[in-house]
């Protein structure tokens, strides 16, 4: 079996580890007086943002006082925390005992001598209530947020939650455009104090030695193969992929390796980016010095508007500085596909 995966958003046989990130997070959380209660994975499509959430959710899972809820943005989300926290068997008893009627509301639970509760709501709030009272924590899980009703009503609610001292946390992830514009809604300016954390590359000594355990291949040939993906978890899967699956040498398969990128990934990246976006990354593919001022030179951008699009492309993790005055892409053969463009 091919230990490498190129399914989006599920954590494949051979990952690398980001655990100091993940512990952070995982810190921040759980500790006594809790860091934050909200918080915000970013980064480029392929990073593992996915991954790394699934992979927070399943640790605060295996303690009992956390109750971890994974909601969909392209549904109501308060109605489906309200359903998924009724159907959970372990919460069942503490919501009778509370004398919580749900009955109306379609989610079964039904107490003979209370009056149902009509508004979902306020059905959340008793459930909240109560399961802060019985010192259990509820985790919302939310993967690839966008500002849309669904998102914004809920996140609005929710900070209502936080105030009436609940014990309830959300952690999303999100691209920097979507987050940013969730963001800066009128009603949510909240999530401004969130923590965001931005998913860091893949450790390159870490990712050579997987390769070089999984194809049994020498240190050099290991370490050029880590060079090529350059910390993307995306491209590590779709290289190890390629090279399992042809039982070939990483060289023979970097055109098939270019597709799978530009198909699965650098496509939509180079869609949802703005017409002077492209004109920027255009000018730093054609430049070879990645100096700042030749790149300007390139398109004729004063220095301050040139500022504009480097930062967007530094936050949306396509571009980065590696020295002072000078740029460069971020994702492996990224320079190579904006040239094909």
């Amino acid at each position: 079996m091919n230990p490498f995966s190129l399914t989006f958003g599920k954590e494949p046989v051979k990952a690398i580890s980001r655990d100091m990130q993940m512990g952070e997070i995982v810190d921040g959380l759980t500790s006594s007086n809790p860091e934050f209660q909200v918080c915000m994975i970013t980064g480029v499509r392929g990073s593992g943002k996915t991954v790394m959430m699934t992979e927070i959710a399943g640790e605060l899972k295996k303690d009992e006082g956390w109750i971890v809820i994974e909601l969909s943005p392209e549904r109501d989300m308060l109605h489906a925390l309200a359903a998924e926290l009724s159907n959970r068997k372990d919460l069942l008893q503490i919501f009778k005992d509370a004398k919580i009627n749900l009955s109306v509301l379609g989610f079964g639970l039904e107490i003979d001598s209370e009056p149902p509760i009509t508004d979902v709501v306020v059905a959340l709030d008793r459930m909240l209530e109560r399961l802060t009272k019985k010192g259990k924590k509820v985790l919302v899980a939310l993967d690839e947020a966008v500002s849309n009703q669904h998102v914004r009503v809920f996140a609005s609610q929710f900070q209502i939650f936080i105030r009436k001292n609940y014990s309830v946390y959300l952690i999303m992830t999100g691209l920097y455009d979507k987050i940013y514009e969730l963001q800066n809604e009128d009603t949510l300016t909240f999530l401004y104090r969130a923590p965001k954390f931005e998913i860091q590359p893949l450790n390159a000594t870490l990712v050579a030695k997987e390769y070089k355990d999984v194809f049994k291949i020498g240190k050099e040939e290991s370490e050029e193969m880590a060079n090529l993906i350059k910390g993307y978890p995306y491209a590590y899967q779709v290289l190890g992929y390629l090279c399992y699956k042809k039982e070939a040498h990483y060289s023979d398969v970097v055109d098939e390796f270019d597709a799978y990128l530009s198909e699965y990934v650098y496509d939509k990246i180079w869609s949802e980016s703005s017409e002077c976006d492209q004109k920027v990354m255009r000018a730093i593919s054609k430049t070879e010095s990645a100096k700042v001022e030749d790149i300007r030179k390139t398109i004729s951008m004063e220095p301050n508007a040139f500022s504009v699009y480097r930062d967007r492309l530094m936050k949306k993790g396509l571009i980065s500085s590696p020295a002072y005055g000078h740029i460069e892409f971020t994702l492996p053969r990224f320079r190579e596909y904006v040239q094909r463009k």
